[in-house]
């Protein structure tokens, strides 16, 4: 069976509009993925963080490291970042201040960070690609034009009619583009803003009970 030049590029109408469709699935599944992930990593509040503080800081004022480890493991703290840290730090008290505070920083790069930033990769991967896709449909949409134009202009003149399809898919393919693209571009700097405040609690959560652990003479 041979297929014309047309009938090839109508079947790659549908194949662009199909990948289209996945990036757009895909990257809300990633979004929804990482949202996640924060969510459970940070404290949903500056109350519900100081709250966690408040608890460690009284534990340490009695040099209680195995009560600090247990704040650490209770149900409403022992996903966040910040805990799982203390923890790690107490069950490598052996290793001394300086390899705890490095050790600790590597952690949370690795498997927070790093995991974060695999993900956001992909986000930005679907940003860029959707308006190329996009572009794609427009590039075939106005081949397909111009190839009835030099079709029929000859014989019988150019209907208008003929084009519109032609036209509408060129112009349809580079709007769903963007409509990828541009609320994944908001979500990103959503994402990144509560990522900033995930570091800003790490930060100084470590870092008070890394002062605390010193002081109490542990380390």
């Amino acid at each position: 069976m041979k297929y014309s030049m047309n009938d090839l590029l109508s079947l790659a109408g549908y194949v662009i509009y199909s990948f289209q469709a996945l990036l757009a699935l895909f990257g809300v599944f990633l979004v929804i993925l990482v949202f996640a992930r924060i969510r459970q990593k940070r404290f949903r509040s500056l109350a519900q963080f100081n709250a966690f503080q408040d608890q460690i800081r009284e534990a340490f004022s009695r040099k209680d490291i195995d009560g600090v480890r247990t704040i650490c493991d209770t149900p409403q703290y022992w996903a966040k970042a910040v805990p799982q840290l203390m923890m790690l730090g107490i069950a490598n008290l052996k290793l001394g201040l300086p390899k705890i505070r490095r050790l600790l920083a590597e952690n949370f790069e690795r498997e927070v960070i790093a995991e974060l930033e695999y993900q956001m990769a992909w986000i930005n991967t679907i940003i860029k690609t959707a308006p190329m896709l996009g572009l794609l449909g427009t590039v075939q949409g106005m081949i397909q034009a111009f190839g009835k134009i030099a079709a029929v202009s000859k014989e019988t003149g150019t209907d208008p009619q003929m084009l519109a399809n032609d036209i509408s898919f060129a112009l349809l393919t580079t709007a769903y583009g963007l409509m990828i693209a541009i609320p994944l571009v908001m979500c990103m700097a959503a994402i990144q803003v509560r990522i900033a405040k995930m570091q800003d609690n790490v930060q100084e959560g470590v870092g008070e009970f890394l002062e605390q652990l010193e002081a109490s003479g542990k380390v």
